[in-house]
């Protein structure tokens, strides 16, 4: 088996469909296996993939899990030399799989490949940077790292198209189409269980890179990313979820005085954004980092 594919499903029945019907349509030239760990769905997903997609191994679980946790148990039964973390709400376009197998086989000291995720409009959405250090969190919070020349700043999410039009070395890729071999998770484990939602791939990014291997980022592919497909009443969602990931990061990777600056930077940032997006009359997305602060 070449790869195997794994989708975690919570509630995402149309794009669940969509993504396994670009998957079997496209996929060409290698041997893979699809499994979906649905997370308790009450949509009729599983319905669905039981009429459709009989050949797909299906994990059921009695409750949502997290991401992270529904990951891990895809993982645990596939038998592909490569996996491919593939989110619900994304769809392929072109051969994907194969293009990254190729690169993957070519590719020395493979920790994780991301190909290039686009918009629905198909224009370029940011999926990857650098690890959040202490630099790195000030750099985003004061948004230094949103002027021109801001990937000199390694940021910690990376918002310049032009980065995303080239191969690149980087320190972590969002979780939404990753492709990672096998060997590895006996080498570094899998995602952090103690993270729900939000994180979990700079963390899991974190222990690949510190044991010696690399995170690379390849426009060779394309794979569109509709993004928030199961968590509609976000931003919220994502905002707290993301600071909560960076506490966690920093209370196990980092020292105790680390985590206090960090959490500092963060309050900072935070009251900044609630004050410019109300005198900007963004007042949705003020009142979302109202609720961040008391993560913060």
């Amino acid at each position: 088996m070449d790869i195997s594919v794994i989708i975690v499903n919570y509630n995402t029945k149309k794009l669940l469909e969509e993504c396994l019907s670009s998957v079997f349509k496209f996929t060409k030239e290698i041997n893979f296996e699809v499994v979906v760990v649905d997370n308790a769905s009450k949509d009729t997903s599983v319905e669905m993939l039981k009429k459709k997609f009989p050949q797909v191994k299906l994990i059921l679980n009695k409750k949502n899990i997290g991401f992270g946790r529904a990951n891990n148990q895809g993982i645990k039964i596939a038998k592909g030399k490569y996996l491919l973390l593939l989110n619900s709400d994304t769809y392929l376009v072109e051969n994907s799989l194969k293009k990254l197998f190729d690169v993957a086989e070519s590719t020395q000291n493979l920790g994780v490949l991301a190909p290039q995720l686009l918009n629905e409009n198909r224009t370029i959405q940011q999926s990857a940077g650098f690890f959040p250090n202490l630099p790195q969190i000030f750099f985003w919070m004061s948004f230094l790292d949103d002027l021109p020349g801001g990937t000199n700043l390694k940021p910690f999410h990376v918002n310049h198209d032009t980065f995303y039009k080239k191969d690149q070395k980087v320190d972590w890729v969002t979780a939404a189409a990753v492709l990672i071999p096998k060997s590895i998770i006996n080498k570094v484990g899998a995602f952090d269980d103690n993270i729900f939602m939000y994180g979990e791939e700079v963390e899991w990014c974190y222990r690949i890179k510190k044991a010696g291997l690399q995170v690379y980022f390849s426009p060779s592919t394309k794979v569109v990313h509709i993004s928030r497909g199961s968590t509609k009443k976000i931003p919220e969602a994502a905002f707290i979820g993301e600071y909560k990931g960076l506490i966690y990061f920093y209370l196990k990777h980092k020292s105790k005085l680390a985590l206090q600056i960090a959490r500092l930077l963060l309050k900072m940032g935070t009251l900044a954004r609630i004050v410019i997006f109300y005198l900007l009359g963004k007042k949705q997305l003020a009142h979302s980092y109202v609720k961040v602060l008391k993560t913060a």
